[in-house]
């Protein structure tokens, strides 16, 4: 591809054969991420808490393309319980994992709640329920060659830090600053796991991406939001974009960032970003990765 030209669905490589978990399958980025890969041939496994959302999601995509392989199984990310059974499932297919793309999350919640296992529900489901399904699911990814695992932040990691004394808000709740602690988070275990990975000598790769400001079902409905929507932020179809480079472009790299290339990264055609340096930190990193191992109970075995 030519430096100036602009990525698009169209540059993703043919996807025949291969087999791709995407979370929150069912709307936003998840559900523009599904739509393409199944177009360009993926198997796409539509993983969403609810069961009937992504039947109804999934039926305009084989209306369009009838012959677009999916199928849709629950998972729960705020339950770790729903993780193993998803993962277990799964596994019983046998078979390879080239993509998985840790998609689904929540946003600014006004109110603390707590996950199935406790844990704040933002941190709880955007990184630990992603940090358990991309270990559990570990060993068909390395099983199958030139695997990735997208894990998919927000530029606003740039504003979080994460509070490993009260990790888990129960001292002081902010709903942005959990989530933002919680974007934060994706880009350390991102990081993190392709450390390892290299260091493995494995050909499966960790990358991430962020969206921009994509008007999605996550923005709630406000007048900032609703001016916002209208006048800033770019379409979910855009805003998926970097999360499917990160996933299918030849040339992307382990550690790799993808997101918008214009509006301070607001909007535009995926190209790599930097993320704050916080997000690079291995030693935060390092910390964060075995306070997840010890919540979650899930060890990456052979990665170390």
């Amino acid at each position: 591809m030519s430096k100036n030209q602009k990525w698009t669905t169209n540059n993703i490589p043919d996807q025949s054969g291969k087999i791709v978990i995407i979370t929150g399958a069912n709307s936003g980025l998840g559900y523009e991420s599904t739509l393409a890969l199944s177009d360009k041939g993926a198997h796409v496994v539509m993983a969403c808490r609810d069961m009937r959302k992504g039947q109804v999601a999934m039926a305009p995509i084989l209306d369009a393309n009838p012959s677009a392989s999916l199928e849709v199984m629950p998972l729960d990310l705020s339950d770790l319980d729903s993780v193993r059974t998803f993962a277990e499932a799964f596994q019983e297919k046998g078979g390879r994992l080239d993509i998985l793309m840790n998609n689904a999350g929540v946003m600014a919640i006004p109110q603390r709640e707590g996950t199935a296992d406790g844990f704040e529900m933002q941190l709880g489901t955007n990184h630990l329920g992603h940090f358990a399904l991309t270990g559990l699911l570990l060993d068909q990814l390395l099983a199958t060659p030139n695997s990735r695992v997208v894990t998919v932040s927000s530029n606003v990691h740039k504003m979080g830090g994460v509070n490993f004394d009260d990790l888990h808000s129960e001292q002081s709740y902010s709903q942005w600053g959990a989530y933002f602690q919680s974007k934060l988070a994706n880009l350390l275990f991102a990081n993190e796991l392709q450390r390892r990975l290299a260091k493995a000598s494995t050909d499966t790769i960790s990358v991430a991406a962020h969206p921009g400001y994509a008007a999605t079902h996550l923005q709630r409905t406000s007048v900032v939001f609703a001016f916002l929507n209208r006048f800033v932020a770019q379409d979910q179809a855009m805003g998926a974009l970097p999360q499917l480079r990160a996933a299918t472009d030849p040339d992307v790299q382990g550690g790799d960032y993808y997101g918008p290339d214009a509006f301070f990264e607001q909007r535009g055609y995926p190209v790599k970003v930097q993320a704050k340096s916080t997000a690079q930190d291995e030693e935060t990193a390092r910390q964060l990765w075995s306070v997840s191992e010890e919540m979650t109970g899930v060890q990456y075995q052979g990665l170390g």
